[in-house]
């Protein structure tokens, strides 16, 4: 507030007459304050981690409903559930973390995986390479080097992510983005196996509806499976889901066959 003139005199007016509420230490807010931020200032700290990256546009995965705060340095040892930051506090300047403090501070409270959709999202949105956000980032420990090898920023979607991590996590080689002749690019590829993660939106419009059968028809003239996997299929359904993708790859139908030479006739 002392950057836009007001003086200290000025401020305890201002709250004296309701037109501001200081929340905490060094805060002040309007009545038309966001409540995440004024309760942040109220524990002592700021909006960070999952809410922080919420905040930001991005979707974060099911499962982090909670306000999560990271706190000033002085009020970090008063509160057992602020989120913290590998490397040791780091000052807190404005109401809402940045996006690169968020996600060091989200390594700390999502699963690696979550974390890794989210950072995916967070690269294929700004168009950043892993190597320039890994420069942006105020800290980065072995965890997060470990996490940030596993992110490409040609994901489309958490679905896609989220798909990609698990098949290489039991081995399978997936290629990402991969373009298929006549088809076009494609979500994932594992030897001839395509897979689209399709999201309910694009499931409801007839367009996509008419280009999809296009593309598996083409797929499947080249000898190209397609399975389409939903985010239901991928958070929930998932064992059934690799149950399915295994039936193709143990079978070997997602290697391309051999064409056959003439002295095989």
């Amino acid at each position: 507030m002392s950057a836009l003139g007001y003086g200290d005199a000025a401020l305890r007016r201002l709250v004296r007459v309701g037109a501001l509420t200081r929340p905490g230490r060094g805060w002040y807010a309007t009545p038309a304050a966001d409540d995440d931020a004024v309760e942040a200032a109220r524990r002592g700290g700021c909006v960070s981690c999952v809410s922080a990256l919420r905040k930001h546009g991005f979707w974060v995965p099911p499962g982090y409903h909670e306000l999560h705060v990271r706190p000033s340095r002085h009020n970090r040892a008063k509160r057992r559930d602020f989120c913290s930051t590998p490397g040791g506090p780091l000052p807190v300047t404005t109401s809402l973390d940045p996006v690169p403090t968020a996600l060091v501070c989200a390594a700390q409270c999502m699963t690696a995986e979550d974390w890794i959709i989210v950072t995916d999202s967070v690269l294929n949105t700004w168009g950043w390479t892993v190597e320039r956000l890994r420069a942006e980032l105020p800290q980065v420990n072995a965890k997060i080097e470990t996490m940030l090898a596993k992110c490409d920023p040609r994901s489309q979607s958490g679905t896609e992510t989220a798909v990609r991590v698990r098949l290489r996590a039991r081995g399978f080689h997936v290629e990402v983005q991969p373009r298929v002749d006549e088809v076009g690019y494609v979500d994932l590829k594992v030897g001839r196996l395509l897979i689209e993660c399709d999201s309910e939106l694009h499931h409801t419009s007839r367009e996509n509806y008419l280009k999809d059968r296009r593309r598996d028809r083409k797929s499947l003239a080249q000898q190209l499976l397609t399975i389409r996997v939903t985010y239901d299929d991928v958070l929930y359904g998932w064992e059934e889901t690799l149950a399915d993708i295994r039936a193709v790859t143990d079978a070997d139908r997602h290697r391309p066959r051999r064409k056959r030479r003439k002295s095989d006739t």
